[in-house]
């Protein structure tokens, strides 16, 4: 798996930290998506039916009823995200429980979204009073996870939503910890199980303490 230079290069622009290392996804776990989503669509004439984990396929406009394919969930999605201000809140908890983390660890926020939404999303997490670095990601989540640890050998954790961005991180630090966390727990049924090794925490409430000890704090 390649890097992304941009990701890269927002990398280097941190100041060198030698805590313990916890990365976080943003969408479902650190701000809710998949629940204001929906009604973002309805305001723009279209409904989303969950019948599978992904967009595609279950995106339809309401007045025709077409699902409509990949670019127009792509340019929908870049909307959302410009105006996610509006839209996205933090999920419950997870103020709380970075606020308690964040003395001892370095806590870094790693998004896979296009990078041109990076300001905006930045302005919208520093309104809601979380000022922690923002790392943008068009290519898979491992090597950015591998080279914010850099040499040192220190604690890692990672939580996503996503099973493969937790596979891309197994597969560039063999050692992380990994979790997975859900804004909307009803969403698991569509996944397939997690790996052994990963832990399934069902909140903000469970994954805190759980997060503190693997990471030695």
């Amino acid at each position: 798996m390649s890097d992304d230079p941009e990701t890269a290069r927002q990398i280097e622009e941190l100041a060198a930290d030698y805590r313990p290392l916890l990365v976080l996804d943003v969408d479902d776990v650190v701000l809710e998506f998949i629940r204001p989503f929906p009604h973002f669509l309805k305001a723009r004439g279209y409904g989303l039916t969950l019948a599978s984990f992904r967009l595609t396929g279950n995106i339809a406009e309401t007045a025709s009823g077409r699902l409509i394919e990949q670019p127009e969930v792509t340019a929908l999605l870049g909307d959302f995200f410009d105006a996610q201000a509006d839209w996205q809140s933090i999920t419950d908890g997870a103020a709380e429980a970075l606020t308690g983390l964040g003395d001892r660890a370095e806590i870094i926020l790693l998004t896979a979204m296009p990078h041109r939404h990076r300001a905006v999303r930045r302005a919208h997490l520093d309104a809601l009073g979380l000022a922690y670095p923002l790392l943008t990601t068009e290519m898979a989540k491992g090597p950015a996870v591998a080279k914010l640890r850099g040499k040192s050998g220190r604690p890692v954790v990672f939580v996503d939503d996503q099973p493969a961005n937790l596979a891309s991180v197994r597969d560039s630090v063999a050692d992380a910890n990994l979790f997975h966390l859900m804004a909307d727990n009803s969403l698991r049924t569509f996944l397939p199980s997690v790996p052994d090794d990963v832990i399934v925490v069902q909140d903000w409430h469970e994954a805190a303490p759980k997060i503190a000890g693997a990471l030695g704090l």
